[in-house]
């Protein structure tokens, strides 16, 4: 008998996948608001969209809005460092932040997780993560996916995908068309990388400088590298919902982009209407000292810094001039700095920093 081959010695345990949902059920549960229709089986996910006195609001033209995205090679230093508790919520940001370019509100969120072995307390910490960054954005977690692949994934490796969907109403989605010249744009602080340009950030890091995730940086406060480095995407969610409640109504917010992969000069145009550009001033914030400190380290032209990185700014809206300082008064009130950081020209669909 002891010949026949099993699930769990082809290296897929199925007590460990039981476990595990046990010991996310309460992380998942957490998240969980009116609109989530109780189902059992748990095959999918239920979510209404009916207009009932029991719901804080209620849509008149909906329309759905969907984002997908991962963490990227981030991944690896939670890994390095056996610290699992920020990228879930890198993981939840990169989509939610997304989403509120258009001026949608999340409704609800789906993970993904792959891993060459699955670790119960591992994939609990990493879900709590999760839902933690959930509860912060207001969207529930209904649903997900744990894949064990070993042959895959190396020993001890992982990855994450995430799925969000939210809501807009059809007279209120924020196209970027109506931004002209003389409107102002205001810059939302970052915590630092967030999840882009990892690959570059390894490469000067470890492959160039030999440090160690351990390594104490004079230059970054004194604080463990590898700690700033996993410092988690900011959740833009809430302050900038507490915006649009103000002031949409006026149609003074004319454009949102998220700072992802690009910078300020690859994600401010998607945004803009032909004709126009943007003038940026880059003494106008305060930029975290990891950026700096890897521009030094590289070194890194500043022009591909900001080509790459954030720069300080993980998200920009831009208002009409009138309402710029409400604009910047009510993201502080809510928790969030921010600063005015230039404004819209006449051009051709560019960013130009000054």
């Amino acid at each position: 008998m002891s010949d026949y081959l099993t699930y769990q010695s082809s290296g897929v345990n199925i007590e460990a996948n039981d476990e595990m949902v046990e010991k996310i059920k309460g992380s998942v549960g957490s998240t969980f608001g009116p609109r989530v229709m109780d189902l059992h089986g748990g095959f999918a996910g239920l979510f209404s969209l009916e207009n009932s006195n029991n719901f804080s609001k209620n849509y008149k033209n909906p329309v759905l809005v969907s984002c997908t995205d991962g963490v990227g090679t981030k991944v690896m230093l939670a890994r390095d460092m056996c610290k699992f508790d920020t990228v879930g919520q890198d993981l939840v940001a990169m989509s939610v932040n997304d989403m509120i370019v258009l001026g949608a509100a999340p409704l609800f969120f789906l993970d993904y997780l792959a891993a060459d072995e699955l670790n119960p307390e591992k994939v609990a910490v990493l879900v709590e993560g999760i839902a933690a960054a959930c509860r912060e954005a207001g969207c529930s977690l209904i649903g997900g996916e744990t894949a064990e692949m070993p042959g895959i994934y190396s020993k001890n490796d992982f990855d994450m995908a995430g799925f969000a969907v939210g809501v807009v109403e059809k007279d209120e989605i924020i196209k970027g068309d109506s931004a002209e010249p003389g409107d102002v744009i205001i810059g939302l602080s970052s915590s630092g990388v967030h999840s882009n340009g990892y690959s570059l950030v390894r490469n000067i890091c470890f492959n160039k400088a030999k440090l160690s995730l351990d390594s104490p940086v004079d230059s970054l406060g004194g604080r463990k590298l590898g700690e700033v480095l996993l410092e988690p995407t900011k959740l833009y969610v809430q302050p900038v919902l507490a915006v649009l409640e103000e002031l949409k109504a006026a149609s003074e917010i004319k454009a949102m982009a998220h700072i992802t992969g690009g910078g300020l000069v690859g994600n401010i145009p998607r945004v803009l209407p032909e004709g126009t550009k943007a003038v940026i001033k880059r003494k106008s914030w305060e930029k975290p000292d990891i950026f700096p400190f890897l521009q030094k380290t590289g070194p890194v032209e500043e022009s591909e810094m900001y080509r790459v990185f954030n720069m300080g700014v993980g998200f920009v809206m831009v208002v009409s001039p009138e309402k710029a300082d409400k604009a910047v008064e009510i993201l502080t009130k809510n928790g969030q700095q921010a600063w005015q950081i230039g404004e819209i020209c006449k051009g051709s669909k560019e960013v130009v920093i000054q």
